[in-house]
C-alpha cells in the first residue's frame, strides 16, 4: 500500500486529466470490478465439486456464498466514507491487496472452515474496490453525459463479469479443478495495484466523514443474524428457539440502526438519501434484481449438475445464452440510460427477469431444453439491463463529495439481495425437498423460482414509480437539502 504525505494529497479531487488518461483510469477501476463481480457468480458452479471434496452440506455452500456477501454487505459503507476520508487511491490498493491474498487462500483452502473464512477475507479486500473505485470515477468524469457514458460501461462490465462467472468457472473446474476459479484473480489483482499505482490520482472528500462504530456493528449484527437463521432454519426448525432468536435479533439491531442513524450527526448510512424516490427506489430494485441472481444461480447450479448430472463445464455451457445476452445487453443497457433515462431499461429487466422465473417454476427432471434456453435467455436480457440504471440513478444528482457513500449504498443493496437471495431461497427449497435429492429437487424449487418471478414484477412497478415527475422533483429537492445542510431545518 502506497505511503503518501498528507500535506501533498490533501486535494479533495484529483487535478484534470485529459481524456485518454481518464480511459485508462475507467479501464483500471473496471479491472477491480470484473475480478470481484466474476467472483460473485464463479463460485456458484464450483459448488457441487466443492461439495464432493470437502463433504458439505447444502447450508454448508450456502454459506461458501453468503460469508462472502454478508462480509461484503456490511463493509461496504464503512470502506466508501474511508475511502473518502484517507484517500481513495489507497484505499482501492489495500483492498486489491486483501482480496488477491484471500483469493489465494481460497484455493488453498483445506476444509470447508477454512474456504468459509477465506471468503470472508475476500470480502474484506472486496468491499474498498467498488464503492470506492465508483468515488474515483465519478470525480474523475465530471461532465454528466461523459460520466454517464462511463457510468455505463462500469454497469455493462459488472453485468459481463457475473454472467461470465458460471461459464469460466465451469471450464476452469473441469479441467482445473474447483482451486483454479480462485487463481484466476490473482493475476488481474497484481496488474490493478500497479496501474493503480502508475496512473490514478489520489483524491479525498473535502469534508470527509466520520466513523460511525455504533452503526456499523449493528449493520454487521443485523445481517450476520439474519442470514444465518435463514441458512440454519431448515436444520434447526423454522420455530426453533435458536431460528426465532436470530429474527429477533436481527429486527432489533435494525430497528436500533435506523433510530440510531436518524439521530447521529454524520451516520453510516446517510437516510436522507432515502428522500429521493429515485435512490430509494434504485436500492430497492438492487435487492430484488440481485435476489433473483443469487436465488436463480444457486437452484440452478443444483439442477443440473446434482439432478441432470451434467458435468461443471456442461453445466456452464447450459448457461451460455444467460451469459452472452448479458455481455450484450449491459452496454446497450449504458447508451438507453446516457440518451433516454432508465424507464425503459428497467421496465425490459423487470419483465425479463419475472418471465424467467415463470418459465422455470414448472421444472421438472425431463424439462426440455429449449425450454430451460429460453428462461436462460430471458434472465440474460433482464440483468444485462439492470445494472446501469440502478447505478446511475444511484449517483446522478448527488453532490461528488457524497459519490462514495451513495455508490457504497446501491453496492451494498446488490449484496444484501444476493445475500438474501441465496439464504431465502435456498432454504425454502432445501425445505421443500421430499424424498431423494435427485428427484425431489425440482418440484422443490418451485417456490423459489416464484419469488424470482415476484422480483421481476417488483422491479416493472419500481420502474414506473421512480421514473415518474413527482419522483425526479423528490431527487432535486434531496440533492438541494445535501448540498446546502445548514439551510435545512
Amino acid at each position: 500500500m502506497p505511503i503518501t504525505d498528507r500535506s501533498t494529497s490533501a486535494a479533495a479531487a484529483p487535478p484534470a486529466l485529459g481524456r485518454r488518461r481518464r480511459m485508462l483510469v475507467l479501464a483500471i477501476c473496471c479491472m477491480s470490478l470484473f475480478i470481484v463481480g466474476l467472483d460473485n457468480t464463479i463460485v456458484n458452479i464450483a459448488l457441487p465439486s466443492i461439495r464432493r471434496d470437502l463433504n458439505a452440506s447444502v447450508s454448508g455452500l450456502q454459506w461458501i456464498i453468503d460469508a462472502y456477501t454478508v462480509v461484503l454487505a456490511s463493509l461496504l459503507m464503512l470502506s466508501g466514507s474511508t475511502g473518502d476520508r484517507i484517500g481513495r487511491r489507497r484505499t482501492f490498493q489495500t483492498g486489491l491487496t486483501l482480496f488477491t491474498l484471500g483469493s489465494l487462500m481460497c484455493s488453498l483452502a483445506p476444509s470447508l472452515g477454512w474456504l468459509i473464512g477465506a471468503r470472508a477475507l475476500q470480502a474484506v479486500g472486496g468491499s474498498m474496490l467498488n464503492p470506492v473505485a465508483m468515488s474515483i470515477i465519478t470525480n474523475t468524469f465530471t461532465e454528466p453525459r461523459e460520466r454517464a457514458r462511463a457510468i455505463g460501461v462500469w454497469g455493462g462490465v459488472s453485468g459481463v463479469s457475473m454472467a461470465l462467472g458460471p461459464l469460466v468457472g465451469g471450464a476452469l473446474v473441469g479441467a482445473v479443478g474447483w482451486q483454479s476459479i480462485f487463481w484466476i484473480n490473482i493475476p488481474v489483482g497484481v496488474a490493478a495495484f500497479v496501474l493503480c499505482a502508475l496512473f490514478v490520482p489520489e483524491s479525498r472528500a473535502p469534508r470527509p466523514r466520520r466513523v460511525d462504530p455504533v452503526g456499523q456493528v449493528l449493520v454487521i449484527v443485523a445481517l450476520a443474524t439474519l442470514t444465518f437463521g435463514l441458512i440454519e432454519a431448515p436444520a434447526a426448525g423454522w420455530g426453533s428457539p435458536r431460528t426465532l432468536a436470530c429474527f429477533a435479533v436481527a429486527a432489533l439491531a435494525l430497528a436500533g440502526l435506523i433510530r440510531y442513524e436518524l439521530r447521529t450527526e454524520e451516520p453510516l448510512i446517510e437516510l436522507r438519501f432515502f428522500r429521493s424516490v429515485p435512490f430509494a427506489g434504485a436500492t430497492v430494485t438492487a435487492v430484488c434484481g440481485f435476489a433473483a441472481l443469487g436465488g436463480f444461480l444457486f437452484v440452478n447450479t443444483l439442477y443440473l449438475q446434482d439432478v441432470l448430472g451434467l458435468s461443471a463445464l456442461h453445466a456452464g455451457l447450459y448457461t451460455l445464452p444467460m451469459a452472452g445476452l448479458t455481455v450484450l445487453c449491459s452496454p446497450l443497457a449504458g447508451r438507453i440510460v446516457a440518451n433516454a433515462g432508465t424507464r425503459v431499461p428497467l421496465l425490459l429487466a423487470g419483465a425479463s427477469i419475472g418471465a424467467s422465473g415463470l418459465i422455470m417454476t414448472g421444472l421438472a427432471t425431463d424439462t426440455p431444453i429449449w425450454r430451460l434456453m429460453a428462461a436462460y435467455v430471458l434472465f440474460g436480457l433482464g440483468f444485462g439491463m439492470l445494472n446501469a440504471p440502478i447505478t446511475n440513478t444511484a449517483v446522478s444528482g448527488m453532490p461528488r463529495e457524497r459519490a462514495g457513500v451513495a455508490a457504497a449504498v446501491t453496492s451494498t443493496s446488490r449484496q444484501i439481495g444476493q445475500t438474501l437471495g441465496v439464504a431465502v431461497i435456498g432454504a425454502l427449497v432445501t425445505s421443500a425437498v421430499a424424498g431423494p435429492f435427485a428427484t425431489g429437487f425440482p418440484a422443490a424449487s418451485h417456490v423459489g423460482y416464484w419469488i424470482v418471478t415476484g422480483c421481476g414484477v417488483a422491479i416493472v412497478l419500481l420502474a414506473i414509480l421512480t421514473t415518474t415527475g413527482w419522483a425526479r422533483r423528490s431527487a432535486a429537492r434531496t440533492a438541494e437539502r445535501l448540498a446546502h445542510p445548514q439551510e435545512t431545518t
